[in-house]
């Protein structure tokens, strides 16, 4: 489940319906009747935040975001894209991360999920991470 405050149209979800999920993206919330438009392959459909989930942040997801992997010699990676930046000091270790762009570094000491980095995203750029 995902609490409503935390999202924002452009998120990337998991939605549930019947027991079957879907990867979509937050269209529209409507926080009065607390509801998520979230459209998905099959179609756009309005949930409640107990049937949204997360989706954990690993390399596939970063490179479905267009991110561009480099294998830094110290055994750590970073992941770019643009001037954009996700280091991982250890190799696949993501509860300890630091996202930076341009003068805005900040240092993560846990997992995070899709739609949470692409808030930070947001914050630091102005701009939507969408898919590439």
């Amino acid at each position: 489940m995902i609490k409503l405050s935390e999202l924002k149209p452009g998120d990337i979800v998991m939605a549930e319906y019947e027991g079957q999920q879907w990867e979509g993206v937050v269209k529209e919330l409507n926080r009065e009747d607390k509801e998520v438009c979230v459209e998905t392959d099959v179609q756009e459909f309005w949930f409640t935040p107990d049937h949204l989930y997360p989706i954990p942040l690993n390399e596939n997801q970063l490179l479905k975001l267009g991110f561009h992997k480099h294998e830094n010699g110290d055994g750590s990676v970073k992941y770019m894209r643009d001037s954009f930046r996700v280091l991982l000091p250890q190799k696949g270790n993501w509860n300890n991360m630091e996202i930076w762009w341009r003068e805005d570094r900040r240092h993560l000491h846990q997992a995070i999920n899709v739609h949470e980095l692409q808030n930070h995203y947001y914050q630091m750029t102005k701009v939507e991470l969408n898919p590439a």
